[in-house]
């Protein structure tokens, strides 16, 4: 129409750009971002595998102000969260150790008229360091299994059933006969009984499979975390047990070996160690590590190897290796039980790709018992359980241990 009205249009033309122009300065005048400033606060650290939340504040806010986050690979949260009201409590989850950082935080809103979107990047320093959980250890409920079972109401049954010296008592009706010294008995010209107990300083050795198979995620965890957290409860109860604690860590070679040392400062040495492991891509190589623990280890020890395996061919070089441990130590294997396989065999498939899974699923865990059969048969103790339940499995197994001298 202009091209045939020629220049009568053109001042008709112009006018919706004009207004338009006008309009856009408008909406810039009235709603130019301002300088903001950020605040956060957070904890300083978290425990692997538990959520958390960060505080967020920002000065000035704006209508329908949005924030983002990029987030780290170790923690997760939500990819947008509302802060309108200028401050907005954010739940993150700790999904791998490590330290993981932030450097700035973006903005999102919209114009007064609607015509712009701002989104500008605001700098800030924030870190969080994700560590080992040892939640059960502190909430004393370890402290206070291993203590009333070995050394509380159960103390006589330490007394008198193990190896190790404890004193001389008169001789009364009802103990054991065997019990008698006869020469002590001979030179006090009464009958003198010896009292044993549990004996104490064992060696307890925690290997820690560290290779490729370990970086599998159950529960939105990786196993190597499941498996340090039950690693350290475990070696926090041998300590309050009264024995000496070790580390063994390795994948495609060793890694780590930490001597079996006694108290309560070798947890802290276990927890610093393995809050520094790396998550490694290789394969685990049973020979090598098996092979420089047994070297390392000439004291029989009870050595809680944590691995995992695919089928029975890739669990037949780590069964030789483990033969081979146990014919000098107490072994106890750990594994790690991920609970949807265990759905997808019990649950009814919807159709003919649920069963060809069903079907697989069973065969692979099928697979999985033939393997502990087998290390049973060479006295080798099992522990297959969830990962909210291993630590607990594990603890109770170390008691009855203790009880019966079985190191």
């Amino acid at each position: 129409m202009a091209v045939v009205l020629g220049y009568a249009t053109r001042a008709v033309a112009v006018l919706p750009w004009v207004i338009l122009a006008v309009c856009a300065m408008s909406d810039l005048l009235l709603s130019w971002p301002r300088r903001r400033s950020v605040s956060v606060k957070n904890p300083t650290e978290v425990f692997v595998g538990e959520t958390f939340d960060l505080e967020i504040e920002v000065d000035r806010p704006a209508p329908g102000l949005q924030g983002q986050l990029d987030w780290p690979d170790g923690i997760i949260g939500p990819a947008r969260f509302d802060l309108s009201d200028g401050r907005a409590w954010i739940s993150c989850r700790a999904v791998r150790r490590g330290k993981w950082e932030w450097n700035s935080l973006w903005l999102n809103w919209r114009s007064r008229l609607g015509l712009f979107e701002f989104v500008p990047k605001l700098a800030f320093g924030l870190s969080v360091d994700v560590v080992p959980n040892i939640r059960l250890v502190q909430s004393g409920a370890i402290t206070a299994k291993v203590q009333s079972q070995l050394f509380g109401v159960k103390e006589n049954r330490a007394i008198g059933e193990g190896t190790e010296f404890h004193q001389l008592r008169d001789f009364v009706p009802g103990m054991d006969a065997g019990s008698i010294d006869w020469k002590r008995s001979a030179r006090h010209r009464t009958l003198v009984a010896k009292e044993v107990r549990a004996e104490r300083n064992h060696h307890v050795i925690v290997a820690l499979d560290n290779g490729y198979l370990m970086r599998e995620v159950i529960a939105g965890v990786p196993k190597i975390d499941h498996a340090v957290t039950s690693a350290l409860a475990t070696a926090w109860a041998a300590a309050v047990g009264g024995d000496m604690v070790g580390l063994y860590a390795y994948d495609a070679q060793p890694r780590l070996f930490l001597p079996p040392e006694p108290g309560r400062l070798a947890f802290a040495r276990l927890r610093s160690h393995t809050a520094a492991m790396r998550y490694e891509s290789r394969e685990t190589n049973h020979t090598l590590a098996m092979t420089e623990l047994n070297s390392r280890s000439p004291k029989r020890s009870l050595i809680i190897v944590f691995s995992d395996f695919v089928d029975t061919t890739s669990a037949e070089l780590m069964i030789e290796n483990v033969s081979v441990l146990a014919k000098r130590h107490l072994i106890m294997f750990v594994a790690l039980r991920d609970p949807e396989l265990d759905a997808l065999v019990n649950e009814a498939p919807a159709d003919m790709d649920g069963v060809a899974e069903a079907v697989s699923t069973g065969q692979l865990l099928k697979e999985r018992r033939q393997v502990f059969e087998r290390l049973t048969q060479l006295g080798v103790m099992i522990i297959d359980a969830e990962p909210n339940a291993v630590s607990a499995k594990l603890i109770s197994k170390y008691i009855e241990i203790k009880a019966r001298e079985m190191i």
